[in-house]
Order: C-alpha cells, then structure tokens, then sequence
C-alpha cells in the first residue's frame, strides 16, 4: 500500500468513528464533571482562595476616623463642630452642648426615609443624661437613642454602620479632646 493509500484508510476510521489504536486513546475529552469533594492532594483544585479589597468601605458609608476638640474627621473629610451623620451625608448640626438637644434638634433624623434604627448621640467627654420627654419622643418615633460619651459613640456608630446597620449620629466634640 502507498502512503497515500495509508492515510485514505485512517481518514476513513477516523471519519467512521473506528478505533485508530493507541495514539486515538491518548487524546479523549477528561470527564465532564468532578468529585465535589476536594483533599490536599488536588493540587489545581485545592488552593486557598485570596480577595483582595480595593476600598475598605462601600462610598455611601461613613466612618469616623478621628475626632478633636475642633470636629471630626469622616471618610477623609474634616468637620467642624458638632455633627449630624445621616447614612449618606455628614451635616453640621446646631447644638452647643448636650443642653441644646431637643426635639426641634432631633427632628432632622425622623425624618429621613429609610428610617433610622439607632441614634448614636455623642454628648462630649462624658455621657450626659437627656431629658426622659425626649427620650420618650424619640421612642414614639420608633428609634432607638443609644446616649455615649463621644469617644464611645463614634465606636458605636462604626461599629453598626459595619454590619449595615441603618443608623445615624449626633456627635458633639469633646472639649477636653487633644487637636
């Protein structure tokens, strides 16, 4: 037989889905579907798995970074004076001390839709106590007032805004807070 009588043959076989012998074996499909279980020993499957972060909160989030006796530093951007953080902005809010809160003070976080769980109010060096009418106004409202000294409350309200938490703050610097 030719060469060329040769090739018609095993384009023949090859054509008709006959077996061409060992070099055939050599190029089957790998099975289509694996053991769902891996050990150790599966080296392309058995990796550890890596994420990398490219920002370390979603934009629409605020976090305190630092505060002074001046203001606060939030997401980079520095306030000054006494602030309200609402889920998706950071305002000045009009109060001088923890005197000045009220229900006329408190209004601006009632109103917001989605509702806010938790108030965060951060009263200073220390945790002041406000009065039960207000309290209890905000109660009515179906928010939740967690009062702290501000140290504790801006690590209060990281903390809930971390486990996406719908809550908002009402810090006023410490006096006493070095700059």
């Amino acid at each position: 037989m030719s060469v060329l009588g040769s090739s018609r043959v095993l384009y023949r076989r090859a054509v008709y889905g006959l077996r061409l012998g060992a070099e055939a074996t050599a190029f089957k499909s790998p099975p289509l579907s694996r053991s769902h279980r891996l050990s150790p020993s599966d080296d392309e499957l058995y990796q550890k798995t890596t994420v990398t972060l490219l920002q370390r909160e979603a934009p629409e989030v605020a976090f305190i970074e630092s505060y002074s006796q001046r203001g606060f530093t939030i997401n980079g951007d520095r306030v000054l004076g006494p602030c309200a953080l609402l889920p998706r902005a950071v305002l000045q809010w009009n109060v001088g001390t923890y005197k000045d809160i009220s229900e006329d003070s408190l209004s601006l976080f009632y109103l917001l839709e989605p509702k806010i769980e938790i108030l965060v109010l951060g009263t200073g060096d220390r945790v002041e106590r406000l009065e039960p009418r207000i309290l209890e106004f905000m109660k009515k409202k179906r928010i939740a007032v967690e009062v702290q000294d501000t140290a504790n409350a801006c690590a209060t309200f990281n903390f809930l805004t971390s486990e996406r938490r719908i809550t908002a703050a009402g810090l006023i610097p410490p006096p006493s807070a070095g700059q």
